[in-house]
């Protein structure tokens, strides 16, 4: 399917998105948000792709956040139905089955700063910055996924200033999993993918359902969870096919 806010590739068992609005530092429109979304859709339905990557066309930004020159032209109305479809589509990448990775390769401010903190793991380089940017324009978001990454303290701080964050800030507190040089950044991304590609794709899926579900559970609640998960819906096959490899290999000579 051909589009026009974003680009689309395999790489083997690993999909990349990118978002393909340069000129605009790659800034969310409702376009690029529906497409985003379509194309989240069809690759949670391919059994083939088991992580999607997704970055930022340009040496500048990953993402700006919402188009804001768009949104001003909108009636209250049609403003309205967008920002709906804009949550669900929040929604659908947050909850999205399989592993998505961000490649940061620039700034990621306001609306991809939320974007930003919903995805499994974020790889940045050193163009990498972010804002969380709503109460500086009279709005409020990411209070339900920053605190999981930079615990509510720092989560606090960030969303009351809306201050800039560094890239060497943002791995420090947990807000990026590591950082690459700019050259190696989709690379390494995509080396992560693959990594995870090669594992049991159901239980891959099974351990982020899991994480996700038991977000706010006790200690007990979460152990009796993935016992039950265990028991039924992630129930694993006997260990001669999970340890087919490694109990085929032969011994080694004294």
């Amino acid at each position: 399917m051909a589009h026009e806010f974003i680009l689309t590739e395999r790489h083997n068992a690993v999909a990349v998105i990118t978002l393909n609005r340069p000129e605009k530092l790659n800034a969310l429109s409702f376009g690029l948000m529906r497409e985003l979304d379509e194309a989240l859709t069809t690759y949670e339905a391919d059994e083939a792709i088991k992580a999607v990557i997704l970055t930022g066309a340009g040496e500048r930004a990953f993402s700006a956040g919402a188009d804001i020159h768009e949104m001003a032209g909108l009636s209250s109305e049609e403003l309205a139905q967008r920002q709906a479809f804009r949550s669900a589509a929040t929604w659908h990448i947050a909850t999205f089955p399989k592993p998505l990775i961000g490649a940061i390769n620039g700034l990621a401010y306001g609306g991809a700063a939320l974007l930003s903190s919903t995805l499994d793991l974020r790889i940045g380089c050193e163009r990498t910055q972010f804002r969380f940017l709503a109460a500086s324009y009279g709005r409020v978001n990411s209070t339900w996924s920053l605190p999981l990454l930079v615990g509510l303290p720092k989560a606090k701080e960030l969303l009351y200033t809306g201050r800039v964050v560094t890239v060497a800030e943002a791995e420090r507190i947990g807000l990026l999993n590591q950082i690459v040089e700019a050259s190696r950044l989709l690379e390494t991304a995509i080396e992560i993918g693959q990594s995870i590609a090669k594992n049991d794709a159901r239980m891959v899926q099974g351990i982020k359902r899991l994480l996700h579900e038991e977000i706010g559970m006790g200690w007990r609640d979460r152990y009796a969870t993935e016992e039950d998960a265990r028991a039924t819906w992630l129930a694993a096959g006997h260990p001669r096919e999970g340890f087919r490899e490694f109990l085929n290999r032969r011994p080694s000579s004294s």
